[in-house]
C-alpha cells in the first residue's frame, strides 16, 4: 500500500489569506464609510432639524394667556370683570385610570355629581391631551390638601386661572352675553379665520352678546415664555418671554342704573324694552325679560340648570328685544299718518265719521273699531290721540300696500337695524311680491286693511320699533343704533370713540312731522290713550299705545280679555320720545300678554324716562305681579278674518 504525500502550496495560501483579509478590510471600510456618511448626514445636513428637536426637549414654550378686557357702562360701572381662583384640573391622556383617579381625588376634595357631569361634558367636547377642570374655585385649605398628596396623582394639577363674573346677573344677560370654554367647533372656526395661534393656552371665548360680538377686542394678544427644563421636565430658568397684551376695555352706551330700573319695572311681566338716544344712536337700555344668569355658563352649565332654562315656559334664553317678532298693533299709526300726508291721501283737516266699524267696499267684510259705537268725527290728529281703527282702515285702502311698504321701509321696518349684536331678526314688512313668494297667493285688499293697524302679516322686533321711533323723534335723521361707545386700550389708556355719522335720512315734510308729533304728545295728555302714564310729567312726552293680537277672533265676535286664556291675551306696546320738542330718549316697550299698552307698557316707559331725564328712582314694587303665562313670538301665518284693537 502506497502512501500519498501532499505538498502544501504556501504561495496559494498566502494569496487566499490576503484576499480574505482584503475583503474584510473592504467590508469594514464600507461600514465605516456608511457610518461616516450617516454621521455627516445627521450632523451636517440635518443639523438644524436635530438642533431644533434638542432645543425643544430642553426648552418648553408656554403661552401666557392675556387678561380679558372689562366691560363698563357709560359712567364707568363694571358690568363684566375678571377675578383669580384655583382650579383642580386633569389631563386625561396622562391619567391611567380616569374613573379611579376621580374617586381618589374626591376623598381629598369635595367633588359633587354636577362637577363630574360637567367634566364628562367637557371631555366629550375637547381633546384628551387638554387640561380640563374637575373642580373650580378651590379654597386655600383644599389647595394645601392636594399639594401634600400631589405625588399620588400624575396628570392632575392645581392651576391659578382668571374667571369672568357678571355682577348684574340676569339683568344684562341678553346684552352682555357670556363666555364659555372653547369647543372643537370654536377651534375649527378660529383656524379657518387664522386666529387659532392667538388662542394657544386660552380656555374661553365669547359665546353670546357683546362678549361674542367684540371677542377680538376683548381677548387681547397671547404672550410666550421660553423655559429651560431638566430631564424630569422641571423648569430650571426662564430664557425669554414676551408679555401678553391685555384685551381692550369696552365702554358701553348703556346706563347701568337705567338698565336696572327698566328691568325691575316689568315686575313679573315678560317682555322687552329698548331705549335709544335719537341724536346719536346710542342704546341707553336694552332689556329682555326674563333673562338668565350668565355666570352659569362660564365653566360649562350643569345639566339640571340647562334643562330648567331650556324647558322653562317663560323661554328665558330667548332674546325678545332682538329676536322676538310681534305685530306692532297701533304703534304703526303715527307712521301710517305720515304716509297718508306724504302721498296726499290725507290732510290735517280731512275728517271721517266713525260709526265703530269699516265696511270694505265690494267685499261684504266689516272691520270693527276697538270702541263699540265708534268715535264720531275723527281727523288725523284725533285718530292718533284716541287710536281710531276705522280711520286707518280707510287710509290703508286709499294708500295701497305698495305705498305703505315703500314709505314704512324708509324707517327700517322689515330690515335689521344693524345693532352691534349677533342674531338680530328683520321682522316682516309685507308686500304683494312677498305674499306671492311665501304663500303662492295674490294680495287682497283685506290684507291691506289688517296691515293698516299693524296686524296681519306685519311683524317687528322691539329693537326695530325703537329704532323707527328714534328716527321719527329725530325728524327723519337716522343714526345706526350701537351698544359700544368707546374702546379703551389698556396699555396706553387711549380711548377710541366709535364716531357715528347719520346712516340715512327720511325726507319728512316739517309740517307733517310737527302735526304727528303734536298728536303723539296729546296721547299722553288727558283724553289720550296713555293719559295715566303722562299724568304730572314735568316734560312733554310724545307717545303711542298699541295692542297686538296673539290669536285671531271670529268675525263679529268681541274680544273679552277675562274670557281668554292668559297666554292668548294681547301684547301691550308703547312707543315714546321725550322731551317731545327736543328728544334725548326714544323707546319701545313690549309687555307680553299685558293687554293694554296705556295701562301696562306706558307706565314702564314713564319710569325709565323719569330716571333718565330727572334722575327719579321709582318706588318698588314697580308693577304688580301679572302671573300671566308666556307665549312664543308670533309666527308668520295667514291673518284672521278680522283684526281688533284695544288700546
Amino acid at each position: 500500500m502506497s502512501q500519498r504525500i501532499e505538498i502544501k502550496n504556501h504561495q496559494r495560501e498566502i494569496h487566499n489569506f490576503r484576499l480574505r483579509l482584503a475583503l474584510c478590510i473592504g467590508f469594514v471600510l464600507l461600514l465605516m464609510t456608511a457610518l461616516l456618511a450617516r454621521f455627516l448626514y445627521l450632523q451636517v445636513v440635518r443639523h438644524d432639524y436635530f438642533k431644533t428637536l434638542a432645543e425643544n426637549n430642553r426648552i418648553s414654550v408656554i403661552p401666557i394667556v392675556p387678561n380679558r378686557g372689562l366691560i363698563l357702562d357709560r359712567n364707568g360701572v363694571v358690568m363684566a370683570h375678571n377675578y383669580s381662583a384655583y382650579t383642580l384640573e386633569i389631563t386625561p391622556s396622562k391619567v391611567f385610570n380616569l374613573d379611579a383617579t376621580i374617586e381618589e381625588l374626591s376623598s381629598l376634595i369635595d367633588i359633587q355629581p354636577k362637577d363630574r357631569k360637567r367634566f364628562r361634558k367637557l371631555l366629550a367636547e375637547n381633546r384628551d391631551f387638554e387640561s380640563l377642570p374637575i373642580r373650580n374655585r378651590l379654597s386655600d385649605e383644599e389647595v394645601a390638601k392636594f399639594a401634600a398628596q400631589r405625588y399620588r396623582f400624575p396628570g392632575v394639577e392645581v392651576k391659578a386661572r382668571l374667571f369672568r363674573e357678571y355682577p348684574y346677573h340676569e339683568g344684562t344677560s341678553h346684552l352682555i352675553g357670556y363666555i364659555g370654554r372653547i369647543t372643537k367647533k370654536d377651534s375649527e372656526r378660529l383656524d379657518e379665520e387664522e386666529l387659532l395661534a392667538n388662542y394657544r393656552g386660552s380656555d374661553y371665548i365669547g359665546k353670546a352678546g357683546i362678549e361674542q360680538s367684540y371677542e377680538q377686542e376683548l381677548h387681547g394678544l397671547t404672550g410666550v415664555e421660553q423655559i429651560e427644563v431638566d430631564a424630569g421636565g422641571r423648569g430650571v430658568r426662564v430664557l425669554s418671554s414676551s408679555s401678553p397684551q391685555s384685551g381692550n376695555n369696552l365702554i358701553l352706551t348703556l346706563d347701568a342704573k337705567l338698565q336696572q330700573i327698566a328691568e325691575q319695572s316689568f315686575g313679573n311681566y315678560r317682555g322687552a324694552l329698548v331705549a335709544i338716544d335719537p341724536r346719536n344712536g346710542e342704546v341707553l337700555a336694552f332689556v329682555s325679560k326674563p333673562g338668565y344668569d350668565p355666570n352659569l355658563f362660564i365653566d360649562g352649565i350643569d345639566q339640571q340648570s340647562w334643562d330648567e332654562l331650556n324647558n322653562s315656559p317663560d323661554t328665558p334664553l330667548n332674546n325678545r328685544a332682538l329676536r322676538g317678532q310681534y305685530p306692532p298693533g297701533s304703534t304703526i299709526k303715527p307712521f301710517m299718518a305720515l304716509a297718508g300726508l306724504h302721498y296726499n291721501k290725507r290732510t290735517a283737516g280731512y275728517t271721517i265719521s266713525d260709526p265703530g266699524y269699516f265696511n270694505l267696499p265690494g267685499s261684504g267684510h266689516q272691520y270693527r273699531d276697538w270702541k263699540t259705537g265708534g268715535h264720531g268725527s275723527v281727523d288725523l290728529f284725533r285718530s292718533i290721540v284716541i287710536s281710531c281703527d276705522t280711520y286707518y282702515y280707510g287710509l290703508s285702502v286709499d294708500l295701497g300696500i305698495d305705498n305703505m311698504h315703500a314709505f314704512l321701509s324708509q324707517f327700517g321696518f322689515g330690515e335689521k337695524t344693524g345693532l352691534d349684536l349677533d342674531g338680530e331678526q328683520p321682522g316682516l314688512l309685507p308686500s304683494q311680491e312677498w305674499k306671492q313668494r311665501r304663500f303662492k297667493q295674490k294680495w287682497y285688499t283685506g290684507d291691506t286693511v289688517s296691515a293698516g293697524i299693524g296686524q296681519g302679516y306685519t311683524l317687528v322686533t322691539p329693537m326695530q320699533l325703537a329704532f323707527a321711533t328714534a328716527v321719527l323723534a329725530n325728524g327723519g335723521v337716522a343714526y345706526r343704533p350701537h351698544l359700544v361707545r368707546e374702546v379703551e386700550n389698556v396699555k396706553s389708556g387711549e380711548r377710541k370713540p366709535l364716531v357715528t355719522e347719520p346712516a340715512f335720512t327720511v325726507k319728512l315734510n316739517p309740517d307733517h312731522f310737527a302735526l304727528v308729533r303734536s298728536a303723539m304728545t296729546a296721547v299722553t295728555l288727558p283724553g289720550g290713550t296713555a293719559s295715566a302714564a303722562g299724568a304730572g310729567a314735568p316734560y312733554a312726552i310724545a307717545g303711542k299705545t298699541g295692542t297686538a293680537q296673539v290669536v285671531g277672533i271670529k268675525q263679529g265676535a268681541k274680544y273679552i280679555e277675562s274670557q281668554v286664556q292668559e297666554r292668548h291675551r294681547d301684547h301691550a306696546w308703547f312707543i315714546a320720545f321725550a322731551p317731545a320738542d327736543n328728544p334725548s330718549i326714544a323707546l319701545a316697550v313690549l309687555a307680553e300678554n299685558g293687554g293694554h299698552g296705556g295701562t301696562i307698557a306706558a307706565p314702564i316707559a314713564r319710569k325709565v324716562m323719569d330716571y333718565y331725564l330727572l334722575g327719579k328712582v321709582p318706588t318698588p314694587p314697580a308693577l304688580p305681579a301679572s302671573g300671566v303665562a308666556p307665549v312664543a313670538p308670533a309666527a308668520v301665518t295667514a291673518p284672521a278674518e278680522e283684526e281688533t284693537e284695544n288700546d
